[in-house]
């Protein structure tokens, strides 16, 4: 499949999952929520000003954040439409959401302090092209939490993206490409950023932390 298709086929998937993404009725969907904790407590380590979410969907994250530190300018991103007006739906104070493509972020170089993406990066088909967007908009020091899925066994990673992944893209699903701690590590170190810290945490979780340098 090109670039085109699999963002189509996220765009389609998450129309649909913006009506349920953040109710009792979002099915896997759910599994997103075990991100915020840890995201949050990240972000508890160092003060920062500017955040922007990347695919931040119905912005569950950026309401927790905002409830938290309601002080701070947020920033989302997505690239569906609907997950982005039921986001602004909320009207939360100080919070810009705005459609459009990780792959290339429509911000400023030097505007964010951190940037987050939760179970989103799997999504995009040129991935180092958003590692490289993400360092241009951060500021100096700045950070990039991630968290999506993984496995720490090569021969399962290559299951899902060459078994499991083209038959979920035949059930409608943008998914792309499931990332180990060498692949991310030179996808952050082509972009200039420093990847500080990787760790596979609970059920096919990574946890990644990576630094703009001062």
């Amino acid at each position: 499949m090109n670039e085109k298709h699999y963002k189509d086929l996220s765009v389609k998937e998450f129309t649909k999952a913006a009506k349920v993404y953040e109710s009792g009725r979002a099915g896997v969907y759910k599994m997103c929520r075990k991100d915020y904790p840890d995201v949050l407590a990240e972000l508890e380590k160092e003060p920062f000003t500017d955040l922007l979410d990347c695919g931040c969907g119905t912005a569950p994250m950026l309401t927790l954040l905002h409830e938290k530190y309601p002080e701070k300018h947020y920033t989302g991103i997505d690239l569906t439409p609907k997950m982005i007006e039921v986001a602004k739906a909320k009207k939360m104070p100080n919070v810009e959401l705005v459609v459009g493509d990780c792959e290339n972020l429509p911000f400023a170089d030097n505007s964010f302090d951190a940037v987050i993406c939760c179970q989103s990066f799997h999504h995009y088909p040129n991935v180092q092209d958003f590692f490289n967007s993400v360092y241009c908009v951060l500021r100096p020091d700045g950070r990039l939490i991630l968290r999506d899925m993984t496995m720490n066994s090569a021969a399962v990673r290559w299951f899902c993206n060459h078994i499991e992944m083209p038959l979920l893209n035949l059930l409608g699903k943008g998914d792309v490409h499931v990332y180990g701690r060498d692949e991310v590590r030179i996808l952050c170190r082509n972009a200039g950023l420093h990847m500080e810290n990787f760790e596979r945490r609970g059920f096919c979780r990574l946890h990644c932390v990576a630094r703009k340098s001062g």
